[in-house]
């Protein structure tokens, strides 16, 4: 990219979707998404291009709600539009970085909105502007599917169902309650022998917890993929505990909010994987460098959301596949809507996703024409 870019406009709106199933886990219950959908308009070289974004709040896993975000984005708006954006990538997120200090959800929206237009303008797809070679040749993950907290018969009936459907990986939400989660998941691998679990307790157990589950799973002789942050964000002598006792990795999600993060985890090695999610990071580009540090440093990747439309899975994809593709992917909760508004970005079939090749994220909202 070798272009002068400049804001021609940016909005937000409220973005809603209600849920198939209330998605619950150990801090708190979705019922629709609590996001914002952003617009942005980016001119260069005489041409100009639209771009979307999706700013995705989770309460508490997120400090802002869906309200703050849209409040933000009105406030930087009218700084940001008509200004010059720089030449390349990180130019974009530097100016981000100094015009929404304080607010990574709705930061990364508005840089994910501005790297689609540029990538339109430049002619290449979001996960090719990231990744250069790497991403251009890989377009295909297989995400797993999430099963939320529930009673474990219904748990285990949502997990014959999608199994039925091709799926091969299941990421269960546990951390409420040890014996609860321990017969969700017995209930889950009977009602799909052979699928690989991956579990999820949003930092709500403590580490004698964790193990005691991980124990029951080993007595019930159910196969455990990975554990995802079992124990609180800043507990991590606990992190380290379970992951020096269990042989399946152990996967950071909470403790990881940004770069520096990064880094004391690969000081300390409480854990075998870090989980990366945009709304945490704040930065498209700066999750893609962290994916980049924490592969050399010896980390596994999974690629993650909160609860998000076709929109923010896709950017994710993109995100996924310019990294050369991750060990966990975890890209479903468009799958969990009831009516997704958007449609492109990827296509489905089952698990498995085939990401664009069009330029940008290749996202629009369903029944306008591609561009």
């Amino acid at each position: 990219m070798d272009l002068d870019l400049r804001i021609e406009a940016l909005d937000a709106r409220a973005l809603s979707v209600p849920l198939i199933e209330p998605f619950v886990i150990a801090t708190g219950r979705v019922d629709a998404t609590r996001a914002a959908e952003i617009e942005a308009r980016v001119a260069g070289d005489g041409r100009s291009r639209r771009g979307l974004g999706e700013a995705a709040c989770l309460p508490p896993v997120t400090r802002e709600d869906q309200d703050d975000v849209l409040r933000e984005i009105a406030r930087v708006a009218s700084k940001l539009v008509g200004q010059p954006l720089g030449r390349t990538g990180d130019a974009i997120a530097a100016a981000l970085r100094d015009a929404v200090p304080d607010s990574p959800v709705a930061r990364v929206a508005i840089e994910t909105a501005l790297l689609d237009a540029v990538a339109r303008l430049s002619n290449v797809s979001l996960r090719t502007f990231l990744g250069g070679e790497v991403g251009s040749r890989t377009d295909r993950l297989e995400t797993d599917v999430t099963v939320a907290i529930a009673d474990p018969a219904r748990m285990g009936e949502l997990a014959r169902q999608w199994a039925e459907r091709g799926f091969r990986s299941l990421k269960v939400k546990v951390g409420k309650d040890v014996d609860a989660d321990a017969r969700a998941l017995e209930a889950i691998a009977a009602a799909a022998p052979g699928a690989r679990l991956r579990v999820d307790a949003n930092a709500g157990y403590a580490a004698r917890d964790a193990l005691a589950l991980a124990r029951a799973c080993d007595r019930l002789r159910i196969p455990v993929e990975c554990w995802e942050q079992p124990c609180g964000a800043q507990d991590f002598d606990g992190m380290r505990q379970v992951a020096d006792a269990l042989e399946a990795p152990v996967v950071a999600d909470e403790s990881v909010q940004g770069p520096d993060d990064l880094r004391t985890l690969l000081r300390l090695r409480y854990a075998d994987g870090v989980n990366l999610k945009l709304a945490k990071v704040g930065s498209l580009l700066g999750a893609y460098r962290m994916g980049l540090e924490a592969r050399t440093g010896g980390l596994a990747l999974m690629a993650g959301g909160m609860v998000e439309t076709r929109l923010g899975m896709a950017a994710a994809a993109h995100l996924a596949c310019a990294l050369g593709g991750v060990e966990f992917v975890d890209l479903d909760t468009a799958l969990l809507l009831v009516d997704d508004p958007f449609e492109g970005g990827y296509s489905a079939a089952g698990p498995y996703y085939t990401v664009s090749a069009t330029p940008g994220l290749g996202v629009r909202r369903r029944g306008e024409p591609e561009s």
